[in-house]
């Protein structure tokens, strides 16, 4: 069978982090919600998502084929449904469809016509960019599951401080010593190839995925994933960091998420509780208003490609787009639009080359191409954030 995730309704909810990757390509918990599903399904998938992301994430479709809605994350009796579709059925949970059966000779899908599978239990869906760091907990968990199950952990070593060392797992390549591990509040994975420094303490759920790393002395809270190739340091707290972005000094971190390839200055912090307590509102890209998120505590959205400098601070629910370079004294407001360049004192426009030009260098520190693709996606996604930005 022919496996397609498709962005569904909750695409925009999830700027700006969808504004260069499909929903597919989110990270929570360990994995992607993309290579969550691969692990299930036991098959590859393609992509259904915006017309100028699909060069890069194209759709195969075949004969047969069963969309996938990527916003709800797969669990084993929901792909047991899926995998059993047959045409003209659709799983729906809570009236929304899950996934459903088509074939290349369907001309419209009608699902009026269509063999309704009701889902029953709980399903997990990310419908909102604080979803991200506040469902964190639950993906983590259920990634360590996934991904340990029936196999061997590398050795703890014997220099490392450690606490429900049965609920640690280490994969082969890992760097580890004089470190304090507590995975008696959830799960710690140590990824291949990663590093993690002398003196730094970690509590469970917490995960560190291939090629990162966790410098000196480095305070971690769960839930926290730190994707690949990232880097952090100082104290971090109930955050997601997608790969390839660095906070590696000191200053907190905390219930947020960071993109790909964005960097926070050394001494930079975020809030992420307001001096009244009161329930933190985000920008909404969806409403083009600051949207209530039932939460008290939430902290930075930063999109792919955003940078800061040093000392900077940022206020409790901070939105900052795609491709922004924040710095200098004070606060910036709390939506930072995509293209910006400046910080409280005010911003200008980023102009694509040269943010081009630090992309292509920053990315082959990594020896990752800064290709065509890229350039054409981020020109679409400055070109469509210009009304934010006072040009």
């Amino acid at each position: 069978m022919n496996y397609i995730l498709f962005d569904g309704t909750v695409r925009n909810a999830l700027l700006p982090f969808t504004f260069t990757r499909p929903v597919a390509d989110i990270r929570i918990g360990i994995l992607t919600i993309r290579e969550k599903w691969e692990q299930y399904l036991g098959s590859t998938t393609t992509t259904l998502t915006e017309e100028y992301l699909m060069e890069k994430y194209p759709m195969v479709e075949m004969e047969q084929n069963i969309m996938i809605n990527a916003s709800f994350l797969p669990n084993a009796i929901l792909v047991d449904l899926i995998q059993n579709l047959e045409q003209n059925q659709a799983v729906v949970y809570q009236e929304e469809i899950v996934a459903f059966y088509t074939n290349d000779s369907q001309e419209e899908v009608n699902f009026e016509q269509y063999d309704l599978v009701v889902y029953e239990g709980d399903l997990m869906q990310i419908e909102n960019t604080w979803d991200i760091f506040a469902k964190n907990d639950s993906a983590l968990r259920d990634d360590f599951n996934l991904i340990t199950a029936d196999r061997t952990s590398q050795p703890i070593p014997k220099s490392v401080n450690v606490i429900a060392p049965e609920h640690i797992f280490i994969e082969e390549g890992a760097k580890l010593e004089f470190v304090t591990l507590n995975a008696s509040t959830g799960p710690i994975y140590i990824g291949k190839n990663s590093e993690i420094m002398e003196g730094s303490v970690i509590r469970g759920p917490f995960a560190l995925c291939e090629s990162g790393r966790v410098k000196l002395a480095t305070k971690v809270y769960g839930a926290t994933t730190v994707g690949p190739h990232s880097v952090i340091g100082g104290e971090v707290n109930n955050s997601v960091l997608f790969g390839y972005s660095n906070k590696g000094h000191d200053g907190f971190l905390g219930n947020s998420v960071l993109g790909e390839w964005c960097n926070i200055g050394a001494d930079s912090n975020n809030s992420n509780l307001k001096n009244n307590y009161e329930e933190v509102r985000l920008w909404s890209y969806e409403t083009e208003g600051f949207a209530k998120t039932g939460l008290q505590f939430c902290g930075l959205m930063m999109g792919d490609h955003s940078k800061c400098g040093i000392n900077m601070m940022f206020n409790t629910g901070t939105v900052v787009g795609v491709s922004a370079n924040i710095f200098g004294s004070g606060f910036p407001r709390n939506f930072v639009p995509s293209y910006s360049w400046g910080g409280a004192a005010g911003f200008s426009t980023y102009i694509t080359a040269k943010a081009f030009q630090t992309a292509k260098i920053v990315m082959a520190r990594r020896n990752i191409e800064f290709t065509d693709q890229d350039a054409a996606i981020l020109t679409h996604v400055f070109e469509e954030t210009k009304k934010y930005r006072k040009e």
